[in-house]
């Protein structure tokens, strides 16, 4: 999806399924008092509506990629149709910040991405509340709607917004996450937390947040938004600096420089009860 091209087949397919999703989330969210939800974890919360929103964006994909793998948040690992399809895999939430959806909180997003042997290609993110729709393929750049995306140029953390998330599954990880909260507010103008992995990525591309950082996401959370930031000119590192974020879940990006500041503020916290 080359600036001002039409999109290609998959990407379009995957808008798609996140524009399906999208009208199943909208249409109960005035009216969540009445929606199912069940306790998956502390704090960790799954609706009706996650089930049928994640059902609606399987069917499109499966309908036109049924060789292709897929990672989904409330229905996990599904392999492809035949021997070798796996190389293809599609990451998939399908109601990022439930707990804001199920508070009337209008901070939530559907995310789906496309992973080759290891590698993000494709990626969608979805604000129907707001109507905006962020896009992505490696090496063509990122967009909302039809704007091209690009990260701010900020030098450092001086002045800078940055995004988080908050730990909620395990109150343990607090003793690590304060600390560095508390490093990273030293110099910056604020720190947000909305509570939507996947739209806080996308700000990131879009400039909205000079950076964010979060421990023990899930690879669905911020798959299709890595490639945003990474395809809007930011950088994506785990905590140490490198390329294992899809295995350690812990996440930093940003702008280089902004990036690069917050990995220096955050790595004196790496230790045997923080992998990197």
């Amino acid at each position: 999806m080359r600036y001002g091209a039409a999109m290609s087949p998959m990407l379009n397919i995957a808008v798609r399924a996140a524009r399906a999703a999208g009208r199943i989330t909208m249409r109960f969210f005035e009216r969540v008092d009445g929606v199912k939800v069940t306790a998956k974890s502390h704090n960790d919360f799954v609706s009706d509506v996650d089930r049928a929103a994640e059902s609606a964006i399987i069917e499109h994909l499966r309908g036109k990629y049924p060789d292709h793998a897929i990672l989904a948040e409330e229905s996990g690992a599904q392999a492809g149709s035949r021997q070798g399809g796996d190389e293809l895999e599609w990451l998939i939430d399908p109601l990022d910040g439930t707990t804001n959806y199920l508070h009337g909180f209008p901070q939530w997003s559907i995310s789906i991405g496309l992973r080759r042997r290891g590698r993000m290609e494709l990626a969608v993110v979805y604000d129907p509340l707001h109507e905006e729709l962020f896009t992505a393929e490696r090496g063509s750049g990122a967009l909302l709607n039809d704007r091209k995306l690009r990260v701010t140029q900020r030098r450092g953390l001086e002045g800078a917004l940055i995004g988080t998330g908050i730990p909620f599954r395990d109150h343990r990880e607090l003793k690590v996450y304060l600390p560095m909260l508390e490093a990273i507010l030293e110099d910056t103008a604020g720190v947000r937390r909305a509570g939507s992995a996947a739209l806080d990525f996308a700000y990131v591309a879009a400039g909205r947040l000079d950076g964010f950082w979060e421990l023990g996401l899930m690879p669905w959370d911020f798959a299709a938004g890595a490639l945003l930031v990474t395809e809007a000119g930011g950088m994506v590192t785990d905590l140490a600096g490198g390329e294992r974020y899809f295995d350690t879940c812990n996440v930093v990006a940003g702008g280089a420089k902004v990036q690069r500041a917050m990995l220096q503020r955050l790595r004196p916290f790496l230790g045997p009860d923080l992998p990197a």
